[in-house]
């Protein structure tokens, strides 16, 4: 690693403990960097609680010494402000400037930035540039918590009837689910699902269950139903292209357990408050008037639930669902100091989060609640975070081993011929 990394401003609103993240390295912040990071100090959103968290944690370095000169940490590295007198000009070009003269004196140099086009400009100017997350978590269509397998006719027949088997040619993760197939008879397969040590694949029950009139379409969707109603999995992460059934299975499961199963005394939606196109301004009315267009998609689940519930011999909602006391939709700012016990707990759109907005969310749940986290990571509208940084695929990593999560990636489109057809095409 170069001896001297240079940070940009998104980095510290991203991760504001990322000074202290380089090892021995020299971390130098020009103070063009400073200035933008205090116009953020007044927003109530992460990124204002991260420019403050950046600003003590400077200033509790400058106790130890001179930033100025540069202040030695821990790990063996040093932090320093740089300042030039005749620069005038936007953080991004401060940080490129600063490193073209290291760079001038015979000095190495690593710009970091999570600004795509300030990365292109670095490597324009011949300056070695990265993202500041290289540990980047798995490429959710890649990693999706489920696979096809290609396995001998004895080992289909084994699950079939009812005994776990442990195929030799994968590692198995705790709730993967899988589809075992017959090399030679395609046709002759079973689907299982790891058990929580990881060791082996039983065969899946119930894969025709409904909840509240909801029943999966696909493969995919069946392993979500399996996975929304398993008391034993505390947190279920559902990713996949818009119509493929993320939210309107995760509400009907919640619908199900909190109004026929009575596991959880209430459903809780939340839902960031991103616009996907430019903002409308400020809103009339109260807070409920205000969340409206942010809340609608939940609305709209919770409508076609209800209609499908009402075509049920034996209907699980009342005709008041809506109105009902024991579902609650909420805007995802308010929940930093809660303690959220016996709820089954929705964080919809969670790519435009964080990863450290999400470990605030999932650090709130208490005793007895479960929660389910959705997202895209291909349509992401917070500028602050990609495909690899945000906050759903940063859970998806970290939870991949635990015996209380499951992930389904799904990849069909459910809502309409066109809808999938457009999901595909643009």
């Amino acid at each position: 690693m170069p001896t001297s990394i240079i940070l940009d401003t998104n980095v510290l609103l991203y991760d504001p403990d990322a000074i202290f993240q380089f090892g021995d390295a020299d971390v130098l912040i020009p103070m063009e960097v400073i200035e933008e990071i205090d116009r953020f100090k007044h927003d109530t959103t992460e990124s204002g609680r991260n420019s403050r968290r950046a600003a003590r944690a400077l200033d509790e370095l400058r106790r130890a010494g001179s930033l100025g000169a540069g202040v030695g940490l821990e790990s063996g590295g040093s932090v320093r402000v740089v300042y030039s007198p005749n620069r005038r000009r936007s953080a991004g070009d401060s940080v490129l400037q600063t490193a073209r003269e290291m760079l001038d004196q015979g000095q190495p140099a690593l710009v970091v930035t999570m600004n795509v086009n300030l990365r292109i400009k670095a490597d324009a100017l011949g300056i070695e540039v990265r993202d500041y997350d290289e540990n980047q978590g798995p490429d959710v269509d890649e990693y999706q918590g489920w696979y096809e397998l290609e396995v001998d006719a004895p080992v289909v027949a084994t699950l079939r009837a009812g005994r776990g088997v442990r195929p030799s040619s994968i590692r198995l993760l705790p709730h993967e689910y899988v589809m075992l197939r017959d090399r030679d008879d395609r046709k002759h397969a079973c689907a299982g699902k790891v058990d929580a040590q990881g060791e082996l694949v039983w065969p899946l029950v119930g894969s025709t269950r409904t909840v509240c009139g909801i029943r999966g379409l696909n493969a995919q969707q069946t392993f979500c139903i399996d996975a929304l109603l398993d008391d034993s999995i505390r947190l279920v992460t559902l990713a996949g292209k818009a119509g493929t059934g993320k939210t309107l299975l995760a509400i009907a499961a919640g619908l199900h357990q909190v109004f026929a199963d009575d596991k959880f005394h209430r459903l809780l939606v939340f839902r960031p408050t991103i616009a996907v196109s430019r903002d409308i301004g400020y809103l009339p009315g109260g807070l409920d008037e205000k969340m409206r267009p942010w809340m609608q998609p939940v609305y709209d689940a919770i409508e076609l639930i209800r209609s499908e519930d009402r075509k049920q011999p034996n209907r699980v909602l009342p005709n008041d669902v809506r109105e009902c006391e024991e579902i609650t939709i909420e805007p995802l700012t308010y929940i930093r100091g809660r303690s959220i016990p016996n709820q089954f707990i929705i964080i919809d759109e969670a790519q435009n989060l964080t990863p450290l907005e999400v470990k605030t969310a999932i650090t709130r749940v208490g005793a007895g609640s479960k929660v389910i986290v959705t997202g895209d990571p291909h349509q992401i509208d917070n500028p602050y975070v990609d495909f690899h940084s945000n906050g759903l695929t940063a859970l998806v990593d970290r939870f991949r081993e635990s015996r209380l999560s499951a992930h389904i990636t799904l990849v069909k489109g459910e809502r309409s011929e066109l809808a999938e057809t457009a999901a595909n095409l643009l």
